[in-house]
């Protein structure tokens, strides 16, 4: 407060945080521009390197990390964490001629896998086994392009994403999604040492009860964890 501002850390990933017509949008910028309104503050953006968001974090290069955060034991390790405001999944997306092939995580082995480096799609593919011809790359859209350019036979990515990004008349339109390897919740993330996360809470009950988290869903085709 005293800085009037909150630093906002995010990488691109729709319909979380993401550009429209030169300005960022998103589910998560739009929340994060509600709760700053409420705490006084002004929201200022910033692009992450998504792998190395802790560091930006602890040297305070950003005050939280807002952009559909999984929250894992690795997350509530390095941060102090929102409540869970957002269900989501980590999907298999390949091509959509390809898509009934498969029916379960076993019959996925020996594909060549890719994912965002340091994402909970990366955990997802290690988890279930699927890593052995696995590629990372540096963002959710890489994994995609790869899937489309045939580096890789299938990505894992945010069912959130997913369903924005393979829908008709979209860039990714002739891929699709299909099996679920995990389920999960999204949170904020705050430096350790920060006492914002509990006022932040507060006001995420005071966006519920108001009726701007189920707008916010609704507008953006997600599901609250609440």
């Amino acid at each position: 407060k005293d800085n009037g501002k909150m630093v906002i850390g995010y990488t691109i990933y729709e319909p979380m945080n993401y550009m429209e017509d030169g300005k960022l949008t998103g589910f998560d910028t739009e929340f994060a521009e509600a709760v700053c309104e409420k705490l006084g503050v002004t929201p200022e953006f910033v692009e992450i390197n998504w792998d190395n968001k802790f560091v930006a974090l602890k040297s305070k290069q950003i005050d939280c990390i807002w952009n559909g955060m999984t929250i894992t034991d690795e997350v509530k390790a390095n941060c102090n964490v929102s409540k869970a405001y957002v269900k989501n999944a980590q999907v298999v997306v390949m091509k959509k001629d390809k898509i009934d092939e498969y029916k379960d995580a076993e019959s996925l082995k020996g594909l060549k896998f890719t994912a965002e480096a340091g994402s909970a799609g990366e955990a997802a593919i290690k988890e279930a086994g699927l890593d052995d011809n696995y590629i990372e790359n540096k963002a959710q859209t890489d994994a995609l392009l790869a899937v489309v350019g045939g580096q890789a036979d299938a990505c894992v990515i945010d069912i959130t994403m997913a369903k924005s990004m393979t829908a008709e008349g979209t860039s990714y339109e002739d891929l699709a999604y299909s099996i679920e390897l995990t389920t999960e919740e999204y949170g904020i993330g705050f430096r350790k040492d920060s006492n914002v996360t509990a006022e932040v809470d507060k006001v995420i009950d005071e966006l519920v009860a108001d009726g701007t988290m189920q707008e916010l869903a609704e507008k953006y085709g997600l599901n609250l964890a609440f």
